[in-house]
């Protein structure tokens, strides 16, 4: 099969599009013939190896565990494993696999689920990991509930575009910030309010929020606690501010041990990959309250030309890769 393959970490030159053969898979997986396949902040990090703590955590220290990159992705089953129930061969699915940059991936039964019939396979490509980021930093990790008042930090990106809709159909007032090229973009998706970063404040203290959802940002935890109430939560997803050796962790950890000592509640999220939470996704795109922002779409082999095109920040929503 053709796939995208990487053996050691790096820029996208350690990229290569060859031939290579099929995965097998065990018996709780199932072989998808790839049709789309999504891209995140995640994919990048899992080229270049940084930080350098997740090397330690088990993604590989030379090189990337495994070889073929992507985890996002849509396609039709074509080989179920011994023990699979919940798929057979020819269903259309999408979820989360092992390697999607290819024309066959494996994938785990329990983090794949039927493809929503009124999404594209590029659509459905770029909702899964981004998409149940949102939904479990919102629902799980927020406790949202109708009424309150957002903020969306990076509500242009992938994970802030879903972020703005699901908050937005759980009845929150949601105000995005943003630069000024994706204001028009955060609208789109549903915020009351918009924030151009670019010549405004979030945190100068004038509007303070019940819920702040930070997302892949460097902003200091003091610039952050000044934007939410003094009984609201603050919500850190990722980062990019640590630096090469541990990313945005160490911001997370403070945020974590400092909140017992606070009014405010201060947390960190990490995504637990997971079927169940594509099924109230999935229901929330047929309902027409979450859409895919999907700016572009590339071949299997511009995957090095869309990994440098999202990690240069000038990505608005997301990108997927048709196979």
């Amino acid at each position: 099969m053709r796939a995208v393959v990487q053996d050691r970490y790096g820029d996208t030159d350690m990229l290569r599009f060859e031939q290579t053969a099929r995965p097998t898979i065990a018996d709780h997986e199932v072989l998808v013939r790839v049709h789309a396949a999504g891209l995140d902040r995640g994919t990048v990090h899992n080229m270049t190896g940084k930080p350098y703590l997740m090397r330690v955590l088990g993604f590989g220290f030379r090189g990337p565990k495994n070889r073929v990159p992507g985890l996002d992705v849509a396609g039709t089953v074509v080989e179920i494993g011994a023990s699979v129930t919940r798929f057979a061969v020819g269903d259309e699915v999408y979820g989360i696999s092992r390697g999607s940059f290819a024309e066959y991936a494996a994938a785990r039964e329990d983090k794949l689920a039927p493809k929503p019939p009124s999404l594209t396979w590029e659509q459905a490509a770029v909702v899964p990991v981004s998409g149940i980021t949102a939904l479990q930093a919102i629902r799980d990790a927020g406790r949202l509930e109708a009424g309150q008042s957002v903020l969306v930090i990076g509500a242009s990106g992938g994970v802030g575009s879903y972020a703005v809709q699901i908050a937005v159909s759980m009845g929150a007032r949601v105000t995005g910030v943003a630069s000024t090229a994706k204001l028009d973009l955060v609208r789109s998706l549903g915020a009351e309010q918009v924030i151009d970063y670019t010549y405004e404040d979030f945190a100068d203290g004038s509007h303070r929020y019940d819920l702040v959802l930070d997302i892949g940002g460097s902003s200091s935890l003091s610039r952050l606690r000044s934007a939410v109430a003094p009984r609201g939560t603050l919500v850190i997803v990722g980062g990019e501010s640590g630096g090469n050796l541990t990313g945005g962790i160490d911001r997370q950890l403070r945020a974590v041990l400092m909140s017992p000592f606070v009014g405010q509640r201060l947390t960190m999220h990490a995504t637990k990959e997971r079927a169940t939470d594509l099924a109230p996704l999935t229901d929330l795109v047929e309902a027409g309250q979450v859409l895919p922002s999907l700016e572009r779409t590339y071949r299997l082999d511009q995957v090095p030309e869309a990994l440098r095109s999202l990690a240069s920040g000038a990505v608005r929503g997301k990108v997927a890769v048709v196979v």
